[in-house]
């Protein structure tokens, strides 16, 4: 039995983590399948009002210094989504895979299975927001990137499964 151990958050984080991963593996495999890669449709971005046409007087000074800051702006607003969505999926997953890292630190396991759930973790987030950010759609980086998450999310759920039940049982 391990002392000063924390089984029973540890068990539900692990079963959360493998919720967590269903839902993404459901969403990607719909992202795929209609070819919508950012946002829920093609016309998501073109549907929003433009918060510039008659703006009120904090929107105009924040519109006219930021025009003087960000000269030469280019309107590239398919990058400025996937740059959004980087920071996105990354506050989507890195918390919950963080926990995993905890938990099972606080369980005691050993160091080489968490070295390895927080460098896989890293090396993922860092190559899937560099491949999202440079190429819409599908790309080695987001790929990389996402099923490095995905065996995180995995393997992070069932040790925590596992060393909970140990401790538990």
């Amino acid at each position: 039995m391990i002392e000063n151990a924390v089984p029973i958050s540890t068990l539900f984080i692990g079963i959360n983590g493998l919720i967590a991963f269903s839902l993404s593996y459901i969403a990607s495999v719909e992202r795929t399948k209609t070819r919508v890669w950012h946002g829920e449709s093609k016309e998501d971005v073109a549907a929003q009002p433009n918060p510039l046409i008659n703006p009120n007087p904090w929107a105009a000074l924040v519109e006219q210094s930021s025009q003087k800051f960000f000269k030469g702006k280019t309107q590239d607003y398919g990058l400025l989504q996937r740059k959004i969505r980087a920071h996105g999926n990354f506050a989507e997953y890195v918390p919950h895979a963080l926990l995993f890292v905890l938990a099972l630190e606080l369980m005691h396991t050993p160091t080489w299975i968490l070295w390895l759930l927080g460098s896989t973790l890293s090396v993922a987030r860092i190559a899937h927001a560099w491949g999202l950010i440079k190429t819409y759609g599908p790309s080695p980086g987001r790929a990389i990137g996402f099923f490095l998450t995905w065996f995180v999310y995995v393997f992070g759920s069932i040790a925590c499964i596992f060393y909970a039940l140990a401790n538990i049982l």
